[in-house]
């Protein structure tokens, strides 16, 4: 695969301890990545003041939370998080991949 089409399947990776972040790339105004987490895993609520994100299921189910609203969402899911919203993943209720998107100011 060349820089333009990273085989992003190919880059998840997962660990008994905690969540795996993968980075697949960054530009100076886009950085996408991936989450990959075992079952019962989460990702602490947090924000980005300037940037907004999203998080595509890939595969998996997991609780998602966007502000005050928290959802199950499984594989096709698309959730937008705008810039100084708090957001992050819950739990993951089965093996879960998530592409991750976010904007650089």
């Amino acid at each position: 695969m060349t820089k333009f089409y990273p085989d992003v399947a190919a880059r998840a990776a997962f660990a008994p301890d905690g969540m795996r972040k993968l980075d697949c790339f960054e530009t100076p105004r886009l950085f996408v990545g991936l989450n990959c987490f075992e079952p019962g895993q989460a990702q602490q609520v947090h924000a980005h003041p300037a940037a907004d994100k999203f998080y595509l299921v890939l595969s998996g189910k997991a609780s998602i939370t966007v502000g005050d609203e928290t959802q199950d969402v499984a594989a096709g899911d698309l959730v937008l998080a705008p810039a100084g919203v708090p957001h992050g993943v819950g739990t993951a209720l089965e093996r879960t991949v998530i592409m991750v998107g976010m904007t650089r100011g």
